[in-house]
């Protein structure tokens, strides 16, 4: 487990100090790794007692003991291509950088392990609730897209038709959340409340800090570039098509059989202009 997920576990119940430490933790883990609690206490500015809560907050039994666990994973990260790219000053990086960077950075967080994680959920739950906020709709469009061409009971539920939409979700579903700061206060109480009834939460936000990270059962970080006044709708899209690709083969016969029925009707409608079969789909 990552100091993020570790973080994202406890989110709700930081104090504001708390949150300041985690924050200063996330963006420079190497002054967790090999300062002093003194040394992280005055960057945060606040006592070394705090220090001390914030870790056994997080389950450890001292500060020692998270500095510790925290030494390996940053003596691993510190030798990766990834994170000599993250030093390069964001102010001087053209767009296409920005942009280029943070496919990267989805394909490192949307590892084999965080896939397998997420996607039986999306596989096995009797329905799938997509839920977004504005700048990640995008993803949440592809999302639905490629799911509900592979399986069945997708929908996704548009913030003015969310009481109706949502007035059959149970215990045995699941919902994913696309959402980053700011977040929207529709994605945040949609979830709260999904999460009450039972409902099996995947999130896909921007950081353990992210209200969504919290009421989670599984959930992925993403970075997000902006791209002139917005926020790149790219890290979205490439995280809903992974997802997708995970959960086709996890789903084997069941997703092809249901993609080979769409072909007949595409087929027997006169969908396409000129129709043909992708003869590259794999079997």
């Amino acid at each position: 487990m990552l100091i993020q997920d570790l973080i994202a576990s406890v989110g709700e119940r930081l104090t504001p100090t708390e949150r300041r430490i985690a924050r200063i933790v996330l963006e420079n883990p190497t002054l967790l790794a090999f300062g002093t609690v003194s040394d992280l206490a005055t960057r945060v500015e606040t006592s070394r007692p705090s220090i001390v809560r914030f870790a056994t907050k997080l389950g450890f039994e001292g500060y020692t003991d998270m500095q510790e666990w925290v030494r390996d994973g940053v003596a691993r990260q510190l030798s990766s291509p990834s994170h000599r790219i993250r030093q390069h000053d964001a102010a001087v990086a053209t767009v296409h950088q920005a942009i280029e960077e943070a496919i990267h950075q989805t394909l490192l967080a949307l590892d084999e392990d965080r896939l397998d994680a997420l996607a039986p959920s999306l596989a096995r739950a009797e329905n799938v609730w997509i839920i977004s906020g504005e700048t990640s709709m995008a993803g949440a469009h592809a999302l639905f897209s490629g799911l509900s061409m592979s399986r069945s009971n997708v929908h996704l539920v548009l913030e003015h038709s969310t009481g109706r939409e949502l007035a059959s979700a149970a215990t045995g579903d699941t919902a994913v959340v696309f959402d980053f700061a700011r977040y929207r206060r529709h994605s945040v109480t949609t979830a709260r409340a999904l999460a009450d009834l039972g409902v099996e939460i995947v999130a896909i936000t921007d950081g353990p800090l992210s209200p969504l990270a919290s009421i989670a059962h599984s959930w992925c970080e993403l970075k997000i570039p902006a791209v002139g006044p917005f926020d790149s709708s790219i890290p979205a899209v490439v995280a809903a098509e992974l997802l997708v690709f995970r959960v086709v083969r996890e789903l084997g016969d069941e997703a092809r059989e249901r993609i080979d029925q769409l072909e007949t009707m595409w087929r027997a409608t006169g969908t396409f202009l000129n129709y043909s079969a992708r003869p590259n789909r794999e079997g």
